[in-house]
């Protein structure tokens, strides 16, 4: 074989199935071997960073790596925002990047720059081929470290004249280990805590949407009662039809969750990502009783202080806290505040279901509609912009991994490309993405690859026709915004143009019809409807006033 040849086969022994991408010159003897892999399938994209999203959503629903792809330089460079997006937001994924011969990356040369340095900051590892032997053990360290807790990006690049050497290395095997688990005394140590606490609560972050940490949280919930507040990357991890279900914490403005951790003894995080929400906004006076259990150690910060930590695998944390909870006689909590919790948050959420209005259609229904279309297993995914704060706060689950928002990089483009990979991960579940005008228009080009791969999915387009978060926030901060506004292309134009259904909506009554039908249309959708951020001001005057304690109880 050469060189790529095994780089194919040793991707092809770690279960990799999907390579997105577009491939240049110093790729093409990679895409040869490619061609002839009967297991991995190569889907050209129509940008680097459309790939590297859809890498990221596989990695996301799947816990497994997909690789995205693209050639030296400029391709190189336009995949580092959709990798850095993965890595932060904790997804598995490789990142395989030609480069130009050995003999000139020491001098000025065309195209060259140095990708190594360019991609370690924003994964967990990145290196260069530069002898084929060692392919077989630079795959199988870049999966395994892609798929280690916490999963994030690899970044592997192969130079054109390494690619065509030859070598007589086969693939390594794959071996999967349990991992590591927390210390028994060390769990006793934190569920002692645990019984002393009179208002304990459950901050539930990126790790808890884990098939196995979503079972055993909901089942020790069940056993004690205990609320459990998520991050936006959480939502699911338990059923928002439970009771101990508390929404979602995230927002820059406190929120009613967030008084609930005001009035708790005792804060367990599970899977906790700082990257999420900082911690001194919730622990602003250093003085909250922290348990910390998630698969590494706590990050080191003065506002995250905890008492105890359970580092291991979080599930089995769990699963141990549950043996104890069983036997417990001792457990007395006060949930007065959680049940006043769940009465004022269900009631904002539905304050505007029957919302009948022309023109602009507020957050609220369109959100509430959209949870009235999507079944338990549909998936929601949001882009990043005003949008993302209303869907965190108002579009809540009722299995992990449902609803889909970049919240540890949070970059825009990202819903339409992971739309379309959700939608090639689970061809069976309506697949709908949530959008602004702004962040669409980023990766708009990856409306051709839906209709090319005959993908089934619905973009909902919130049309404000301005960076509707960025003049949110400087409204909020100076009274006013700057020069924020554009203009939009004319939407259903733009549908046929791509081949995609087109559906314009202003009146409130009719929202969630279209939404069905556009779920039902065979291919892609494109659902426009121009949005009522008015609200968005309001809701800052709202949460502006939840400022003392006892406003939950």
């Amino acid at each position: 074989m050469n060189a790529s040849e095994l780089l194919v086969r040793c991707l092809e022994r770690e279960g990799i199935e999907y390579i997105f991408g577009v491939p240049g010159e110093e790729n093409a003897d990679f895409m040869m071997a490619l061609e002839q892999s009967d297991r991995i399938r190569f889907v050209l994209t129509r940008h680097e960073q459309g790939a590297a999203f859809m890498a990221e959503i596989y990695g996301r629903l799947t816990g497994q790596p997909a690789v995205c792809l693209g050639t030296l330089g400029p391709g190189a460079t336009n995949l580092i925002t959709g990798v850095a997006d993965s890595n932060m937001d904790r997804a598995p994924m490789l990142v395989l990047t030609g480069q130009g011969s050995t003999a000139r990356l020491h001098k000025e040369s065309h195209q060259i720059m140095d990708a190594i340095e360019m991609f370690k900051p924003v994964t967990k590892w990145a290196t260069s081929i530069v002898n084929p032997d060692t392919i077989p053990e630079i795959v199988r360290k870049a999966v395994r470290l892609a798929r280690t807790e916490k999963p994030g990006a690899v970044h592997i690049e192969l130079p054109e004249d390494i690619a065509k050497l030859e070598t007589a290395e086969l693939p390594m095997e794959p071996r999967r280990f349990r991992r590591s688990v927390a210390d028994d005394k060390i769990v006793d140590r934190a569920f002692s805590l645990l019984s002393k606490a009179k208002r304990p609560v459950i901050l539930a972050g990126n790790g808890c949407v884990r098939r196995r940490a979503s079972k055993q949280l909901r089942l020790f919930c069940e056993r004690t009662g205990i609320g459990v507040i998520s991050t936006f990357m959480a939502k699911g991890c338990v059923d928002v039809d439970a009771d101990y279900c508390m929404y979602t914490i995230g927002l820059g403005s406190k929120d009613l969750p967030a008084v609930l951790i005001d009035e708790a003894d005792l804060v367990i995080t599970l899977g906790f990502d700082m990257v999420e929400y900082h911690p001194g906004l919730w622990n602003p006076n250093r003085d909250k009783a922290i348990i910390h259990a998630d698969f590494l150690p706590a990050e080191i910060d003065t506002h995250y202080h905890p008492e105890v930590e359970l580092i291991g695998d979080l599930a089995h944390t769990l699963w141990m806290f549950n043996e104890r909870a069983a036997q417990a006689k001792d457990l007395s909590f006060d949930f007065a505040p959680q049940e006043s919790l769940r009465q004022k948050m269900g009631a904002e959420m539905a304050m505007h279901a029957d919302d009948d209005t022309s023109g602009t259609i507020r957050p609220q229904k369109a959100l509430w509609d959209a949870r009235e279309v999507l079944r338990p297993q549909d998936i929601l995914l949001s882009d990043v912009g005003a949008h993302k704060m209303w869907i965190a706060r108002h579009f809540h689950c009722h299995e992990p991994n449902t609803c889909l928002i970049p919240n540890g990089f949070c970059s825009m483009g990202f819903a339409l490309p992971g739309a379309i990979a959700a939608s090639m991960v689970y061809p069976d579940r309506r697949i709908l993405g949530i959008s602004g005008d702004g962040g669409f228009l980023m990766n708009v080009q990856e409306m051709e690859t839906a209709t090319r791969l005959g993908t089934q999915l619905v973009m909902l387009i919130w049309e404000d026709c301005e960076y509707g978060l960025i003049a949110w926030k400087q409204h909020s901060q100076f009274g006013r915004h700057t020069d924020l506004a554009f203009n939009n292309p004319d939407w259903l134009g733009l549908a046929a143009a791509f081949g995609w259904s087109g559906h314009h909506v202003d009146q409130s009554k009719e929202l969630k019809a279209t939404l069905q039908k556009a779920l039902e249309e065979q291919g892609p959708s494109l659902v426009v409807m121009p949005v009522d951020y008015r609200e968005n001001m309001f809701l800052t005057k709202r949460l502006g006033e939840l400022t003392e304690p006892g406003l939950v109880s």
